[in-house]
Formats: structure tokens, sequence, C-alpha cells
């Protein structure tokens, strides 16, 4: 294993820490302005239903998230922004990173199909491209301990064991 100071190390937490605007900037709007809980949600959703969700995974979300799309669209802003400043400041990060990697496998199950049946490969993977390299690197942070170098996870660390 890599010392904590190591170049790895230090260009993991800068990645981290700029990989956390993205989460901050999508959880603040859909939390903070109403038109993602009042009404945004409900059209994303049921476009989602309609075309892209994964067969097995479409009962959930018309049974249990679309009849409560008000709650459910605050509690995805909310999440995403408490995944943020978890990476942001390095604070409980590999929880942060599991609960985002179910977040985002979530995103995967709801718009797997928006390219339609039958199309190559590719366009199913090209499609996925707000979502796969966010899961990728959540899984990278998850496997480094992120939060160890600047990060308070690495503080916290450090208070334990002296």
């Amino acid at each position: 294993m890599t010392a904590p100071s190591s170049a790895l190390s230090r260009t993991i937490a800068g990645v981290r820490m700029a990989a956390s605007v993205f989460f901050l900037l999508f959880g603040e709007y859909k939390v903070v302005g109403p038109g993602f809980a009042h009404g945004g949600f409900q059209t994303y959703l049921q476009d989602y239903i309609a075309n892209g969700t994964v067969s097995f995974y479409r009962p959930f979300l018309a049974g249990v998230v679309l009849p409560h799309a008000v709650f459910f669209g605050y509690v995805v802003g909310v999440v995403e922004l408490l995944i943020g400043i978890s990476l942001l400041i390095g604070l409980w990060v590999r929880p942060a990173c599991v609960l985002g990697i179910l977040f985002l496998i979530n995103m995967l199950l709801a718009t797997w199909w928006e390219p339609g049946h039958g199309v190559p490969v590719w366009r199913y993977f090209g499609n996925e491209l707000d979502h796969l390299p966010l899961l990728l690197l959540l899984i990278i942070f998850f496997a480094a301990d992120a939060g160890r170098v600047w990060g308070l996870d690495g503080q916290r660390g450090q208070a334990s064991r002296g």
C-alpha cells in the first residue's frame, strides 16, 4: 500500500474534492428550488418508466417511487448533497461512496433502455456517460479510502491513534 502522502493519494484526494462539485450542484438545485421535486422528478420518472427502466425495476419505480415523487425528489437532492459534502470535506467518505454507488446503480437501472431495444451495445454505455464515470470514481474513492488524505477521515484516524 502506498503512503498516505504519496502523489497518487494526493491526486485521488484532489479528484475526490473536484467530483464533490457535481454532487453539490446536482443536489442544490433539487433541494433549494421547488421545480425538481414538484414536477420535474415526476416527469423524469414517467419517462424512465415508459422508456428506459430495466423490466424488473419498473414496478418499484411505478408502485413505490412515483406515488411519492415529491418526497423522493427531495430525498434524491438530499442524498446528492450529503455525498457532495462528504467528498468535499473527506468525512465518512467510504459510507458516502456506498450510498453514491447504490444511488448510481439505481440511475443505471432506471435509464438503461433509453436508447431503445436492439441497438448496438455501445449506445447503452454511451447513454450512461453521466452515471458510469461517477460510479467508477466512487468505487476508486472507496477502495483508496480517499478521505484519509486532505480529509477529516484522516484526522479522525490520527486522533484515534494518538
